[in-house]
């Protein structure tokens, strides 16, 4: 007996942003939500969201470090999950916040705070529903060469060195000096 697959219209990591859609600047992240250090730089890019307002937006892509988080995963299966309702960045936040308690019952509790309503993501987390999502950010993520996270590239350049305010601003203003140089004929969308 044959069983029809349900097809499910999945919204992938890779379309999930945050800031204006007509924004010059695209910064992405590659990160943990159980990293320390991408746990500090959200409140950075929270930041730079406020201050660069209409000029950049967010691109956060997952990279989970399993040999040293054994629950990023499942975390970011989760956010994955939320994104379905619309609830990427509110379920972000809250995984950030709570990056010391991401066991699976805890993500359940966690996505009821980030305002999910899905009666299925308990479910969904158990059977890796979205766990090929987070695989081809991985993918991707060691495709740029991401060895560690938080990785930043800002319109798809590698930003190299330490991912403070103040140095991301700087590339982020250097960004800003090249798109305006730019011919508006030449100009992508």
């Amino acid at each position: 007996m044959a069983f029809k697959k349900e097809e499910l219209d999945i919204i992938e990591p890779k379309d999930i942003f945050v800031g204006s859609k007509d924004a010059p600047v695209t910064l992405m992240e590659f990160g943990d939500y159980e990293d320390e250090g991408c746990a500090k730089v959200n409140q950075v890019v929270q930041q730079l969201l406020d201050n660069y307002e209409g000029k950049i937006r967010l691109n956060f892509r997952h990279f989970p470090m399993t040999k040293v988080h054994q629950k990023s995963l499942k975390a970011s299966e989760a956010a994955v999950a939320a994104a379905q309702e619309g609830k990427f960045w509110e379920m972000h936040n809250v995984l950030f916040a709570n990056r010391r308690n991401l066991g699976t019952t805890s993500l359940k509790l966690h996505s009821k705070e980030a305002g999910v309503t899905s009666k299925k993501f308990l479910d969904d987390l158990v059977n890796a529903t979205f766990g090929w999502q987070v695989q081809g950010d991985l993918k991707e993520g060691i495709n740029r060469g991401v060895k560690e996270v938080p990785a930043f590239f800002i319109n798809d350049v590698p930003f190299s060195g330490k991912p403070t305010y103040e140095n991301l601003s700087k590339a982020i203003d250097e960004a800003l000096k090249k798109t305006k140089k730019k011919p508006a004929s030449k100009q992508r969308a």
